[in-house]
């Protein structure tokens, strides 16, 4: 009987997989109207613009959009892989491939004792609530490798290392995987694949870190968090503009910078704080590396000066490769991370003329995602610090003992 019921309900996750994904594909594919504005252009226009700059062995050394580590040059490459479809075409299929290996990661990863179909469960549903979106831009691509790289850790370090190296050079939030990872191997294996792939591009091709200088500056994307200060000063006399900027929407204005640089302030002070967790953190369970990961990348999307809706992906793979361990306490936070994920296909891309207009809705959904995104944030930081680190507390006076006294237990 439980083989039976085991077996239904992975037939059901592979048949809503199935649905919502031809779904995603109609609609990139422009066979369904999705509401708002288009949002394949960035792969029809400019991803495609790239590729044949990039295809004469350069990077886009004029365009300051380009703002991607070097080996991004890789997936927005990866059509011609498919020479015998059109470019947006075959870019929008090997989206919807990697959304399928990441898929069969996790149901492998669910597998076992102390494992569970969950973390696939996450994966199949987070996915289309972000709507087309997901399938016109490369961070799903980047999130598979994000997703095998966790996964490999606990038996091949030094394949997660070698993965989560190549994946910062071509996003760089995949080098917070590490962030709980103990062993040497993973580390010197993300170091010498990170910068052997580095070497390799700044070799064979002119511009490859180019893009370091192409950020100076932006202003503060209006998604972010940030931006809310800018919405309602709209409506207090404001002297400021939204304009497209370095590829999005941005406020450009008095007092932006001010809010740019708190928002570097806030990430820093998230590094401050995983490192202090790093230092005092000394119980480590199977599911930690993936837990840290998780609280990682969600504080520094939470921080970030853009909180583009793709970046919601790589939260909605990281929360569900957490919840393949039975052990992980995250499921509240990617709960959180879900809800805020049907909120930003709201925003962006149904919504989106109210978000730039910042009238009530669109500033109603930004504080109720990004509040979200907030609130995930904290609890689940919370969880990995009272699972991890050991908590000193006063004990009484006893024969033996000083007057005063310590013990250390890990709060659970």
């Amino acid at each position: 009987m439980k083989t039976t019921a085991a077996r239904g309900s992975l037939a059901g996750l592979l048949v809503i997989w199935g649905l919502t994904r031809t779904a995603l594909l109609l609609c990139v594919l422009k066979v369904i109207a999705f509401p708002g504005p288009d949002v394949t252009s960035d792969v029809s226009v400019i991803y495609q613009g790239w590729y044949d700059v990039l295809s004469t062995g350069t990077f886009p050394l004029d365009d300051v959009t380009w703002q991607y580590p070097p080996a991004a040059a890789l997936a927005i490459l990866s059509p011609g892989l498919l020479p015998f479809l059109e470019y947006a075409t075959a870019f929008f299929v090997l989206a919807c491939v990697a959304d399928l290996v990441t898929l069969a990661l996790l149901l492998y990863a669910g597998r076992g004792p102390g494992r569970a179909r969950r973390g696939a469960w996450v994966w199949v549903v987070g996915v289309p609530l972000l709507g087309p979106t997901v399938y016109a831009r490369y961070d799903v691509m980047v999130t598979a490798v994000a997703v095998g790289a966790l996964l490999a850790g606990a038996r091949h370090p030094r394949v997660m290392g070698a993965l989560a190296g190549f994946g910062a050079l071509v996003k760089v939030w995949p080098a917070l995987l590490l962030l709980a990872v103990r062993g040497r191997g993973a580390w010197v294996s993300a170091v010498v694949t990170g910068g052997g792939v580095a070497a390799l591009f700044a070799v064979l091709m002119p511009g490859a870190f180019a893009f370091l200088g192409f950020q100076r500056d932006r202003g503060t994307e209006v998604e972010s968090l940030g931006s809310l200060v800018f919405h309602v000063a709209r409506h207090h006399g404001w002297e400021g503009e939204v304009l497209l900027n370095y590829g999005s929407v941005e406020f450009l204005g008095p007092y932006v910078s001010w809010v740019s640089t708190g928002a570097l302030f806030l990430t820093g002070a998230a590094l401050a704080w995983l490192v202090l967790w790093r230092v005092l953190a000394t119980r480590f369970e199977p599911h930690t590396v993936a837990d840290a990961a998780f609280v990682g990348v969600l504080m520094f999307t939470v921080t970030s000066r853009v909180i583009s809706p793709q970046y919601m992906v790589w939260l909605v793979g990281l929360g569900a490769v957490c919840l393949c361990f039975r052990g992980s306490r995250m499921g509240a936070p990617v709960g959180m991370v879900l809800v805020a994920c049907l909120v930003t296909v709201l925003e962006f891309p149904v919504w989106f003329a109210h978000v730039v207009a910042s009238d009530a809705l669109g500033i109603s959904l930004l504080v109720l995602r990004n509040g979200l995104l907030v609130v995930a944030t904290l609890v689940a930081a919370r969880v990995l610090w009272r699972a991890s680190v050991p908590e000193r507390r006063e004990i009484p006076a006893g024969p033996g003992r000083p007057t005063w006294a310590t013990e250390t237990a890990v709060s659970r």
